[in-house]
């Protein structure tokens, strides 16, 4: 999607915020849903809270927005504690995963809404929309209402309205997940341009990893109410602390084994099977640690020699899926696992037959057991 951009956003922008969570918890009962969560987000900063559903990520981002009151901790916003303070004190701007539009007005009076409950005067209203309409190319739509827009208009007209109001922090609840694969891609890219443009604080909620690695400056990786590993996207890929993080990042292979030798962040590991390998970890490993070896399946290669794991393997099926071949593999230190091929080098893989490929060391990461 092109976009013509006729004033710079950044005079459409607060000052951006910072956002600092303290041990903070929410308890439904004997149910957990977020425990002693801690985090701290600088201004301008784009975070994403990643996990599978009943992770709390939702709830987290709840209590940042005044949602939900938290059983304990504090919530500061730019140094103030805004922890009790009510949802329409915080200035937080808010986008859903529904819209949330009102169907009855225009999308002019959409974006205005923000404007209106903060009593601004009229002039003013009419420019600040009209700016804000024209930075995500809805201008000529003004005077629409929400149901003669496409799925996508509709989330532009939903992102204009958050920020309108040049709110210090964005908060965006899985925004996207009701649009289909290339309207997705279209906002993602719309959003990236947007939080590049404004500088504003965002802070996101998604499951969907490609869309956390493709935006955030930094992930948070959230599983059972508690974060499990917060880095950048390519810290929380190459690098996961634990095979929970490892597999929810993106496709892997694991290879069971112990720890021989670590130094210098090197692991040497003796697998279970039988076999040899070296990887980098973020984890403190001690000799004789259960450990699993995580081999991404976009890093196979068929040459071998220095720097390069040698993984025996048994191919068993090949699954054409356009750009690239998925191959089915038995690991013979391990279990089934697949790794990708391109459609040149296809045609030197025999099924059935026992062969050695590469992994280079230092894409392979070593990952506590369990």
């Amino acid at each position: 999607m092109t976009t013509t951009i006729p004033a710079p956003l950044h005079d459409l922008a607060g000052p951006a915020a910072s956002l600092d969570l303290v041990d903070l918890s929410k308890h439904y009962g004997d149910v957990v849903a977020a425990n002693e969560v801690n985090l701290s987000i600088k201004p301008g900063e784009f975070v994403t809270l990643l996990g599978p559903s009943g992770s709390g990520k939702s709830t987290t981002l709840a209590m940042v927005a005044g949602f939900e009151s938290p059983t304990s901790g504090q919530i500061f916003l730019n140094q103030k504690d805004i922890t009790h303070l009510v949802t329409h004190k915080r200035g937080l701007g808010m986008v859903f995963q529904g819209y949330a539009l009102f169907p009855h007005m225009t999308v002019f009076e959409n974006v205005a809404f923000p404007l209106r409950l903060r009593k601004s005067r009229d002039t003013d209203v009419r420019a600040r929309v009209m700016e804000t309409l024209e930075a995500v190319s809805l201008e000529r739509f003004a005077d629409r209402r929400p149901a003669a827009l496409s799925g996508g208009q509709q989330q532009r007209v939903a992102l204009a309205r958050a920020f309108v109001h040049r709110p210090p922090i964005l908060l965006m609840d899985e925004p996207l997940s009701a649009l289909d694969k290339n309207l997705r891609e279209q906002m993602q890219a719309e959003i990236r341009r947007l939080h590049q443009e404004l500088g504003t604080t965002v802070l996101f909620v998604t499951h969907d990893q490609e869309e956390a690695l493709g935006l955030s400056d930094r992930v948070v990786v959230m599983r059972d109410g508690e974060i499990s590993q917060v880095g950048t996207p390519e810290e929380m890929y190459e690098l996961p602390r634990n095979e929970f993080v490892g597999s929810f990042l993106g496709a892997a292979n694991y290879l069971s084994g112990s720890v021989l030798e670590e130094r210098d962040g090197m692991v040497d590991v003796r697998l279970d099977g039988g076999g040899a390998m070296r990887g980098r970890s973020a984890a403190s490993l001690g000799t004789g640690t259960p450990v699993k070896v995580l081999l991404r399946p976009e890093d196979g290669v068929a040459a071998l020699g220095s720097g390069v794991n040698e993984v025996r393997i048994r191919p068993t099926e090949l699954v054409y899926l356009g750009e690239r071949i998925r191959v089915g593999a038995d690991f013979i230190d391990g279990g089934e696992g697949f790794f990708w091929a391109d459609h040149g080098s296809v045609s030197g893989i025999d099924l059935g037959r026992e062969t050695t490929m590469g992994w280079p060391i230092e894409r392979t990461a070593v990952v506590p057991a369990g």
